[in-house]
């Protein structure tokens, strides 16, 4: 009988969105495969409070050391792949792919993927200030995939990160926050964006489809979803 692959998870930062991923990726295999079918996966989960304090330190190469460890106990355990459960730490994934054996699913291309096939190109971006302001994500989305990325003006990034890290990964999500959102990811569409991706996995815990006029590519799900399509190839 041939088996599911194993899915290597990432998971912790925050265990609020790592949570999430283990119930699309288990409610995804049921939906396919039906009756008590549930994924083969293994998780190696962070204290997210020093992952967090190495990012705001701008301590990376500690945070990619603590990456390529967790990938590595990973491999040993026996997942045929590897899946970074947040698009900051994304950051290091060259160097996480590098360390190890197996192959890693980046976050960026299975949502670059979907929304390529969707007719669209220019998008807007939402996520920690990292995401946003740094080139490992949206430069992979335009030079991989030829998407013209979008990212929000300043106050709104600082705005957008602050709910992130003062709120959505310590499970709260605000009614003043939800609006916040809505009105950055409206000024988005008014400079052009025919799409936003929520671009940090714990954004889907606050904003819904009915936030935004333009379609939402939730990488949370997305990400998960891909895995599970690795995962079952070939059953």
């Amino acid at each position: 009988m041939v088996q599911q692959k194993v899915i290597g998870l990432i998971g912790g930062m925050s265990w609020e969105s790592s949570a999430e991923y283990y119930r699309i990726v288990n409610e995804t295999v049921r939906a396919r495969l039906g009756g008590l079918r549930s994924a083969r996966c293994l998780m190696w989960s962070f204290d997210f409070g020093e992952i967090e304090a190495l990012q705001h330190a701008g301590r990376w190469d500690e945070a990619t050391a603590e990456l390529v460890s967790a990938a590595r106990r990973l491999e040993r355990g026996g997942a045929d792949f590897v899946v970074i459960c947040t698009n900051t730490m994304h950051r290091m994934a060259d160097d996480v792919q590098a360390a190890i054996g197996l192959p890693l699913l980046h976050i960026a291309d299975p949502t670059a993927e979907r929304i390529r096939a969707a007719g669209l190109s220019r998008v807007g971006l939402i996520g920690t200030a990292f995401t946003m302001e740094q080139d490992f994500y949206k430069g992979r989305l335009a030079s991989r995939h030829g998407l013209d990325v979008l990212v929000p003006a300043a106050a709104d990034r600082a705005e957008v990160h602050r709910v992130i890290y003062e709120e959505l990964v310590q499970g709260r999500a605000l009614p003043a926050s939800r609006k916040a959102y809505q009105a950055v990811i409206a000024r988005l569409v008014e400079r052009g964006a025919e799409a936003i991706i929520l671009g940090c996995t714990e954004i889907m815990l606050l904003v819904r489809p009915e936030d935004s006029p333009v379609p939402l590519f939730d990488t949370t799900a997305l990400h998960a979803e891909a895995a599970v399509d690795r995962a079952l190839a070939g059953l």
